[in-house]
């Protein structure tokens, strides 16, 4: 016999936006259920994608700067005998630290977990299937965060033990002598630099013309030139025609006329929202063909009662953003409205190795808007705490306007850069006179510390208004 249990909210997902969402909800006293597929809570970024991503880049960086680290002689370096399933072990120690954490933010909250798929009966109404067994729960509102995963073009054929998308690398037992990763998307380079970090010959197959185009050219150049002088294949406006599992390979066949051939493959090029078993077509709501639901700026979709954050809505598809989109999604929700959005300037952190780190607008942008400007660099080579620490790859820019000197964009590739940002990104949220590449200037850093970069630039780029 199917239970029913009534409660003010109830969210689908609990993963970054769905706990920020139910977080929100149970604080301003309603009564909150949350459906997770999964057996444990933290959705798609704690078990599959962020966390156990860059917990293993974290440990493949730190191999990487004790084999470059001259200190060390020859008959010390073991490490590097590990495989990639042992320094998963680090990620795997990770995800239960997370797992136990969020699940103790549920209990002090008050919120009621219900494990299973989620499937809408009608606008108020959605089923939890677990089974066999099944659960009707309803609500006034309701929050969808359920997420999205590896993009499976039909003519691939995952069930073969040396194709992997980007959730099932991560159970990957050998370590290959050589891997084609298709797709060089943020997914695809992280875990470029993550298999070249352990001697693992890399070919990366770019559909475009640039590696992610979307970044500051400059910086894009360097990390091409990086995983270039690095030993990273990347083989540019290529698109596979086959791609072919045999019992010991991969052979990919490009439309290009090429054939390439690798211990396993990799694709890593683009990802579907989990929307498709939601039953969405009972209260008449329609994803998209990447499997996407379209939202207002207060996170709700057509039917206002109902919101929706985090990867199923598309862009900028962070978990970052995703818990201020579950943030959102509570006031609405509760209050009708939400004072807090989205800020303008969302940075971008890249975690290939080095990091990569932007905010605010690019050289590009800013030369089609036709907006003079000028630019500051440092270049971490020249810092002493880089050159301590053995750090020195990289470099920040700073953008500003000529005539207000006001700060534009600030781009930064190298180790630390996804920290490094939001001193930048902090001045340039100030109001007024505040936010001027002067800020930099003015200021004293400690020393010798990265962010003494910030200085360093900023004299830079004054000096050329100058020049």
């Amino acid at each position: 016999m199917q239970q029913h249990s009534h409660f003010d909210a109830i969210v689908i997902g609990s993963g970054p936006g769905g706990e920020s969402a139910a977080m929100g909800l149970a604080k301003q006293g309603a009564r909150v259920a949350v459906i997770e597929r999964y057996h444990n809570v933290g959705g798609g970024c704690t078990h599959w994608g962020t966390i156990p991503s860059k917990a293993l880049r974290h440990a493949v960086s730190r191999i990487i700067e004790f084999n470059q680290n001259p200190l060390y002689n020859d008959n010390l370096r073991t490490i590097t005998s590990s495989s990639f399933s042992h320094i998963l072990r680090h990620a795997e120690r990770v995800i239960e630290q997370q797992v136990r954490m969020r699940q103790s933010f549920y209990d002090r909250n008050g919120c009621q977990i219900f494990f299973g798929n989620a499937s809408f009966i009608d606008a108020n109404t959605l089923r939890v299937s677990s089974e066999g067994t099944s659960e009707i729960l309803c609500a006034k509102n309701i929050v969808i965060a359920t997420g999205s995963r590896p993009y499976h073009p039909v003519d691939v054929d995952f069930t073969h033990s040396r194709i992997y998308d980007s959730d099932t690398i991560l159970k990957l037992e050998h370590k290959p002598s050589n891997i084609i990763i298709y797709g060089a998307g943020v997914i695809g380079c992280e875990y470029a630099s993550i298999f070249r970090g352990l001697n693992v010959k890399v070919d990366l197959i770019n559909t475009r013309s640039h590696l992610l185009a979307f970044l500051d050219q400059e910086v894009s150049k360097a990390l091409s030139c990086h995983f270039s002088s690095n030993g990273v294949v990347v083989r540019y406006n290529e698109e596979f025609e086959k791609i072919e599992g045999t019992a010991d390979s991969v052979i990919v066949h490009l439309k290009s006329g090429k054939k390439m051939k690798a211990d396993c493959l990799l694709y890593a090029n683009g990802r579907t929202g989990n929307t498709d078993d939601l039953g969405l077509e009972n209260i008449g709501l329609k994803a998209d063909s990447r499997g996407l639901l379209k939202v207002n700026s207060m996170c709700q979709t057509a039917l206002s009662h109902i919101c929706a954050v985090g990867d199923v809505i598309g862009y900028p598809s962070l978990a970052s953003a995703a818990y201020d989109q579950g943030r959102i999604a509570a006031q609405v929700l509760i209050c009708g409205e939400a004072k807090a959005r989205l800020i303008k300037n969302i940075p971008t952190g890249i975690y290939t190795i080095p990091e990569i780190s932007s905010v605010g607008q690019t050289e590009q942008q800013l030369t089609e808007d036709k907006i003079p400007y000028e630019v500051g660099c440092a270049q971490f080579k020249h810092l002493a705490r880089a050159q301590i620490v053995g750090m020195d790859v990289g470099s920040l820019k700073i953008l500003f306007h000529r005539e207000n000197k006001q700060i534009l964009g600030i781009h930064c590739f190298g180790e630390r850069a996804a920290e490094i940002i939001h001193i930048g990104q902090a001045i340039m949220e100030q109001k007024g006179e505040n936010n001027t590449i002067e800020y930099f200037v003015n200021t004293t850093f400690n020393y010798p510390t990265m962010a003494e970069a910030y200085r360093v630039a900023a004299l830079n780029g004054l000096n050329r208004l100058f020049e």
